[in-house]
């Protein structure tokens, strides 16, 4: 029975293979594109999926006002030994950046972990050589993953053995940090792409604590410096756990505000509400986004299929009848046209493989990811099964139904077959899918304005031209200082530079804040405002461009103005300072002096955040950056200049720049990510709604060939032809803009709300969306109507 089912449908697909290829072709774009959203999204939903990760947990600290993902060093060994819940305890830390020193080569190693020697007992790695018992013997030593290895010891290439043999050469090499020799213990394969732990090198702590200042600073409980991971014995209870390590913490501190919270490494990809991460981080929304637009796009390629069945259901009336008149049952009827939605669905299978080789390397460089195709591949499997499933059920139930419901006796007849209702379901149904394609261009105008915003609208200061670059660690903070001013006076006395100034941090992300750090007259001790601290010279607000609103900017470049401070606009207001308030008294961080200056708001953070109150301050303790503005738009021979100086004053580092320009890019990439997808996918889903509408208006000229034969005769125009055959499907469309729209307002709204600087939405753009699905469905239909009015009638009433 199977068998013949299996020859009658290809039989009937290879009859209609017009209709068949149609089919295919927008299925398997379709699943194409959800498969592609699906292997993102299940990329993001199983991040950190390491074995026993119910059991592990990252400690937070949280003091009012705060949260912190780091501990101080002492903790894990203080709390393994008083709460008996806790196995196991690791640590990490990812502030220090080594500079790598391979045969002559430097390497600022970013992505450089120091661990204790837990780690690895704690968490998998797969050793391709060496092993973790050995990397912990020795303090100087180092493990590196497969790609940092290759980096640093290309030789690896040039062998010929497997992988695993040709890392054997880079145990027992040497990368030469700071003054210090360590020892490759270890080559282990990368993280996977779903792991938060991006580290390409490893290094022990008690390497790290070697270092006298350092141990002495960390070794107080004031200094959380640490992330601390822990495992639980199976059944503990995360809240007694974290009320007890709570109490190991004040016992030992002085925070007695301070409470130590569980966050399950499964929960880590998604939180939101710690202040500076080392970790990647994903946005639930986005991900539930993404997973509605992939059921939506399989949706549409669906819809496609179903439309242009039931349409054409009239043409196989005659064939089901004489099936049901020489025996067949329903049932049979049923599985019989299942069984071709099957066929149809497996050939857009194999056509949706080889679209993903070929789409997978574009959408890895889109995303950033290095998602990969082996047919072995569970995930891939999981993937593709929901999507297959998901279409089969979209498209083979209803048609299948519709199909095998016809009378034999009505048929002979010369009855209409359809329903009222089928055409209105049909109708119903190009509706959904110039509705969903209306929103996704509504969305993708509507985003594209947002980021447009965001990058043009005037955030307070020029980045333009503007590099900056961090100073290496001398130990010795008054030698960083003397150097500091040594490098910058050489750069200054370069052509290719504009401007040089020092501060903290770059202007576009400052991070650090503080509470409870200022009073000034007046000062309500309850109202404790988290404050932005910039530490800057003389020279930051020419080389930044910034404005004053009163007063002046700093003006000795020695630290003469070091208790005196600058406020935005913000914190003047929210301080409740007298205008004007140049020359009042203000403390900040111990210092006592007076406000010299007020400076208009800036936007220090992405446009997602407010602008807080900010305190600028003239001490050259905290500097250890570079800000360069650039003579000229020739940047090559600014930074020829720049490496010029560095090699002089610093030999022993590489330089690492970055433009502020790209800096600010960066504060928005998950939102460039998401709207470039978002737009790509857009255009699929119009696509394959075209495609679908185009079958249907092939169809429907199709069917009434007779009709514009004779009116043609009578006198018909080719434009009257094309209006009439053209009107109803403009009305659905017009229909799917109504809908659309409140629908998409409300979406849009919605996801604009994340920012706190945003544009306002406006009718117009619904207006574009809606005139832009018209002329995309208008363009479509009038290709076939046209057709079918050139037609001579002569032609088409010969059989009459």
């Amino acid at each position: 029975m199977l068998t013949n089912y299996i020859k009658t449908a290809w039989r009937s697909i290879w009859k209609n293979r017009t209709a068949s290829f149609i089919n295919v072709a927008g299925l398997s774009v379709g699943m194409t594109a959800a498969v592609l959203i699906l292997l993102w999204v299940q990329n993001e939903t199983s991040f950190d999926n390491y074995k026993d990760k119910k059991d592990i947990y990252r400690l937070t600290t949280r003091i009012p006002g705060w949260v912190w993902e780091s501990t101080p060093l002492l903790l894990a060994d203080a709390i393994k030994k008083e709460v008996p819940e806790i196995e196991k305890t690791a640590r990490l830390y990812t502030s220090n950046w080594p500079v790598f020193n391979v045969n002559g080569n430097l390497f600022y190693a970013k992505d450089c972990a120091y661990v204790d020697e837990a780690w690895f007992n704690l968490f998998h790695y797969n050793f391709i050589e060496g092993n973790a018992a050995s990397f912990n013997e020795h303090p100087f030593s180092i493990i590196l993953t497969q790609s940092e290895a290759r980096k640093y010891f290309p030789k690896n290439d040039q062998q010929p053995q497997d992988a695993g043999q040709r890392n054997q050469h880079v145990v027992g090499q040497i990368i030469h940090i700071d003054t210090l020799d360590y020892q490759v213990r270890g080559v282990v394969a990368d993280a996977a792409v779903n792991s938060s732990f991006q580290y390409k090198s490893f290094i022990p702590i008690a390497a790290l604590l070697t270092n006298k200042q350092i141990k002495e600073n960390d070794e107080q409980w004031n200094n959380a410096n640490y992330i601390t991971f822990i495992k639980t014995t199976a059944g503990s209870n995360p809240a007694v756990v974290a009320k007890k390590i709570t109490a190991v913490v004040r016992s030992k501190s002085n925070e007695d505000g301070a409470t130590i919270g569980l966050t399950a490494l499964a929960d880590m990809h998604f939180e939101t509400e710690i202040e500076n991460s080392s970790f990647i981080h994903g946005n639930r929304n986005t991900v539930l986004i993404f997973s509605f637009l992939a059921f939506l796009l399989l949706l549409i390629a669906c819809i496609n299929y179903v439309n242009l069945t039931t349409a054409k259901a009239s043409l196989r009336a005659k064939d089901v009848s004489i099936r049901k008149i020489t025996g067949a049952s329903r049932s049979n009827l049923f599985f019989q046209f299942v069984t071709e939605s099957v066929l149809i669905s497996l050939l857009a299978l194999i056509a949706t493989l080889v679209l993903i080789r070929i789409c997978l390397p574009a959408f890895n460089q889109l995303t950033g990811k290095t998602f990969e195709l082996p047919l072995t591949a569970v995930g891939l499997w999981k993937v593709l099964g929901i999507t297959l499933v998901t279409s089969l059920l979209l498209n083979s139930i209803y048609p299948s139904l519709l199909l095998s419901s016809f009378k034999p006796l009505h048929v002979f007849r010369g009855n209409s077959m359809l329903k009222v209702k089928d055409s209105a379901f049909r109708k119903g149904l190009v509706v959904m899918q110039f509705t969903i394609s209306v929103m996704l261009i509504a969305g993708t105008l509507i985003i594209y304005k947002q980021m447009n915003f965001v990058q043009k609208d005037d955030p307070g200061y020029n980045r333009s031209q503007v590099l900056s670059f961090v100073m290496p660690p001398t130990g010795n903070r008054s030698n960083t200082q003397l150097l500091m001013q040594a490098i910058k006076r050489d750069l200054l006395a370069q052509h290719t530079i504009e401007s040089v100034s020092t501060s903290n941090q770059p202007i576009v992300n400052i991070g650090s804040t503080c509470s409870e750090c200022a009073d000034w007259p007046g000062h309500d001790t309850s109202y404790k405002p988290r404050i932005a601290q910039l530490s800057a010279d003389a020279d930051f607000q020419k080389t930044m461009q910034l404005q004053l609103k009163e007063g002046h900017w700093f003006t000795d470049d020695n630290g003469g103005d070091k208790k005196n401070f600058i406020l935005n606009e913000t914190a003047v207001r929210n301080f409740n300072l007298p205008s004007p308030s140049v020359g009042l008294s203000f403390i900040f961080k111990g210092d006592t002096g007076h406000i010299i200056g007020v400076v208009k708001d800036f936007s220090y953070k992405s446009m997602h955040e407010k602008i807080g109150p900010l305190v600028a301050f003239n001490n050259p303790v905290w500097r250890n950056h570079f800000v360069v503005r650039t003579a000229g738009k020739n940047a090559s021979l600014s930074i020829s200049s720049i490496e010029k100086v560095w090699r002089k004053y610093i030999p022993q580092s590489p330089l690492e720049y970055t433009f502020l320009d790209d800096t600010f890019n960066n504060l928005y990439k998950q939102d460039q990510l998401a709207s470039l997808l978002i737009l790509v996918f857009s255009i699929i889903a119009i696509a394959i709604s075209v495609a679908g509408l185009f079958s249907l208006a092939a169809f429907a000229a199709e069917q009434r060939t007779k009709e514009i034969g004779i009116r043609k005769v009578l006198g018909a125009t080719v434009a009257g032809i094309t209006a009439l055959l053209s009107k109803d499907f403009i009305k659905l469309v017009c229909i799917a803009i109504l809908i659309a729209t409140p629908v998409s307002w409300w979406a849009m709204t919605k996801w604009l709300q994340d920012f706190a600087y945003r544009i306002t939405i406006s009718w117009w753009m619904f207006a574009a969306a809606g005139l832009l699905a018209i002329i995309i469905a208008l363009l479509t239909i009038s290709f076939q109507a046209i057709k079918a009015a050139l037609t001579n009638p002569v032609k088409s009433l010969r059989s009459e």
